[in-house]
């Protein structure tokens, strides 16, 4: 029998935790002992662990993920005057990491059926100042980057995968983080490998490129008071990385079991008048459960009277918010990502999620 009167939240840290307290506790208390608060050993430790989680070859823990992707920009030199292709349909850290490093952010649409940038739409934004590509592996998908790394070598172009949402995601057995120039990962606390506060890291199988970068998130600073370039103060904090690496150990679970759930969802709302399911030939790790619904936000009002956590992931299109309206795009330059915006809609989803959410979500969505 379906409890309708207990609250599914979009994603519950007090029931992972409980899971891994024990460990975390200890893990936290013992790093806090050993006093090593600044590049401590579980920092190295997690590193090491993280890139041969990702398949990649170094892995660099940096203060978030919106650092990482601005390190990752300065690590190519790209400033003032230089041009990044990103999809006009992410969270807006994915430009704003451009931005922050001095350069340009140039908007393509995406695919309709998986919101991910779509590729034939990205060689004819590339210009003479066009410096990087940056994919976005959004909800926990895994974009396929063959066809964008073939554009990217024609034009000599770097890759940056923004993975921030995609943490174990695969397309044809190679994970997201192992495919392109870096790749940028956040630890918010709500991603699917989180930590309790802010947190990223960057990987890349390039060893010059992970030298610049240990120059970059550490003052330009390999050696105390030797600055060799100007660099940030972005640090992944040791007492995150202990807890990052006991949630490590487990996250092929959680993720799989995520997949379990989504497949639930996938069979619950087949048919449906109205919703319009996302497509994905990768597999997701599914960070998000996102649909699109027409008359969205009659149904998210729904989902939320019922006590299902749902969400939007995201209500506005990158060139539409007013960040970004120095730009000059108007309404219709991107209309797929306009689309996606009006109609998302993102379901409860996380490992320890009762089964229940998913009849009563399907149940509230087939009252529209």
């Amino acid at each position: 029998m379906i409890d309708q009167d207990t609250f599914v939240p979009l994603v519950d840290l007090k029931a992972q935790y409980a899971s891994i307290q024990g460990e975390v506790d200890e893990a936290v208390i013992r790093a806090i002992r050993r006093t090593d608060f600044i590049l401590g050993e579980d920092v190295g430790l997690f590193e090491t662990e993280f890139a041969a989680f990702c398949q990649a070859k170094h892995a660099l823990g940096v203060a978030s993920g919106t650092d990482a992707l601005n390190v990752a920009c300065r690590a190519l030199d790209i400033g003032e005057g230089d041009e990044v292709i990103v999809p006009a349909f992410t969270f807006i850290a994915t430009a704003l990491g451009v931005t922050l490093a001095g350069g340009k952010p140039v908007f393509v649409d995406v695919d309709a059926d998986t919101g991910l940038i779509d590729p034939t739409k990205i060689e004819a934004a590339i210009t003479e100042k066009t410096r990087a590509i940056i994919p976005v592996h959004l909800y926990g998908q895994c974009v396929d980057l063959d066809p964008i790394l073939a554009i990217a070598k024609k034009h000599g172009l770097a890759v940056i995968e923004d993975a921030a949402q995609a943490h174990g995601a695969e397309i044809d057995g190679k994970r997201a983080g192992s495919m392109g120039t870096m790749a940028c990962f956040s630890f918010y606390p709500g991603k699917n490998l989180g930590a309790y506060g802010d947190g990223g890291a960057i990987t890349t199988n390039d060893d010059e490129v992970f030298e610049k970068l240990r120059l970059l998130r550490n003052w330009g600073s390999t050696k105390k008071y030797h600055h060799e370039t100007m660099g940030l103060n972005s640090r992944l904090d040791t007492v995150q990385a202990a807890i990052l690496r006991i949630k490590l150990a487990r996250l092929d679970g959680w993720n799989q079991t995520r997949r379990e759930h989504a497949a639930a969802y996938d069979a619950a709302l087949a048919g449906l008048p109205g919703v319009t399911l996302t497509k994905t030939n990768a597999k997701s790790v599914y960070h998000l459960y996102v649909l699109r619904m027409d008359e969205r936000d009659a149904a998210l009002e729904r989902l939320q009277a019922a006590k299902l956590g749902a969400g939007l992931h995201y209500p506005f299109a990158v060139h539409q918010l007013g960040a970004y309206a120095w730009l000059g795009h108007s309404k219709g330059d991107f209309p797929v990502s306009e689309d996606w915006a009006a109609r998302c809609l993102s379901l409860p989803i996380y490992a320890e999620m009762p089964t229940d959410a998913v009849p009563r979500a399907a149940a509230v969505l087939a009252q529209g």
